[in-house]
């Protein structure tokens, strides 16, 4: 079932990022806007519109999480070879996706520190916004 629905989710966000869905979805909208005065923009006109794009968007949060959670974990795992086969590399941050925001943002302070003095810093980040 997993399977199943990985690959759903996968081939149904990859299409909803194309230009065809969107266009899709416009004209959808277009047709009806068009049929307002047909149906003399009744609460039942009105409804329809209503109920089809929440449901639509209801499932697709869900068939959306997925792919992002799908690229998060690989993108991690990714990551997580790249400490692994790099000597230098401290293998401590390793799993750190696992930690709460307050244990993350010490570390990620941590780190800032050991780049060197607040001036330098800034001197870094700057020469690497100068490169663009």
């Amino acid at each position: 079932m997993d399977r199943i629905f990985t690959a759903f989710a996968h081939r149904v966000s990859s299409w909803s990022g194309q230009p065809m869905a969107f266009i899709l979805a416009m004209l959808v909208i277009l047709i009806w806007v068009v049929t307002g005065p047909v149906f003399q923009y009744s609460d039942t006109w009105q409804l329809i519109i209503n109920t089809g794009t929440t449901i639509i968007t209801f499932l697709m949060v869900f068939l959306i999480q997925n792919a992002q959670n799908r690229d998060s974990s690989a993108i991690q795992a990714k990551m997580d070879e790249l400490i692994r086969a790099i000597e230098t590399a401290r293998n401590e941050f390793i799993g750190i996706e696992h930690l709460t925001d307050a244990e993350l943002e010490k570390i990620k302070t941590v780190l800032e520190k050991e780049c060197g003095g607040d001036d330098r810093h800034r001197q870094s980040i700057g020469r690497l916004i100068a490169r663009r």
